[in-house]
């Protein structure tokens, strides 16, 4: 039995959770998210709880137990709190600004970068911080992620795009030649 799967989803106040099969439909006070359920769990609503089990033994529905539960788990978390992720952007001359739903970047290329925010995906800068907001944790971490590899934080000084609180393992430069 898989230790996550097994673990009931408590429901919020505010949070409505609707199952029309296989569509499992959230909705909440941040906003509504459905996703489309595999057909090896079976998703149980029981007295403001939401219960993931396995239909059979299999390998595929074992390891699906704990990942579908995950999601939903997930999916009520982000429709009644929502999540937020920060970056961080060091070096000299990078710069973000936020206008509507684009993100204006200059680091350091020939051209300023304009990466436009998907859709539930809010972005704000401060000084050298971006913020990004969602109730999607999976599309938030894919843009933060697509953010962060226009310019990864290089090991030798430090510089580009790297979440709050990353560590950058730093190496050491070149040292003269010594005849």
């Amino acid at each position: 039995m898989s230790r996550v799967g097994k673990l009931p989803i408590t429901i919020p106040k505010g949070v409505d959770v609707s199952l029309d099969e296989p569509l499992l439909t959230i909705k909440g006070p941040k906003g509504t998210l459905a996703r489309r359920m595999p057909g090896d769990v079976e998703v149980h609503l029981e007295q403001g709880a939401v219960l993931i089990r396995r239909k059979d033994e299999s390998n595929k529905s074992r390891s699906l137990h704990g990942l579908v539960r995950a999601l939903v788990n997930n999916m009520v978390h982000g429709v009644s709190e929502g999540f937020v992720i920060s970056l961080e952007i060091q070096g000299t001359g990078y710069r973000a600004d936020a206008q509507n739903n684009v993100l204006n970047l200059s680091l350091g290329y020939s051209h300023p970068i304009q990466f436009v925010l998907p859709e539930g995906i809010k972005g704000a800068v401060d000084r050298n911080t971006i913020r990004l907001e969602g109730i999607d944790k999976e599309l938030l971490g894919q843009t933060a992620a697509r953010i962060r590899a226009l310019r990864p934080a290089e090991p030798y000084k430090g510089k580009g795009i790297r979440y709050a609180g990353e560590h950058i393992h730093r190496k050491v430069g070149k040292t003269g030649s010594k005849k």
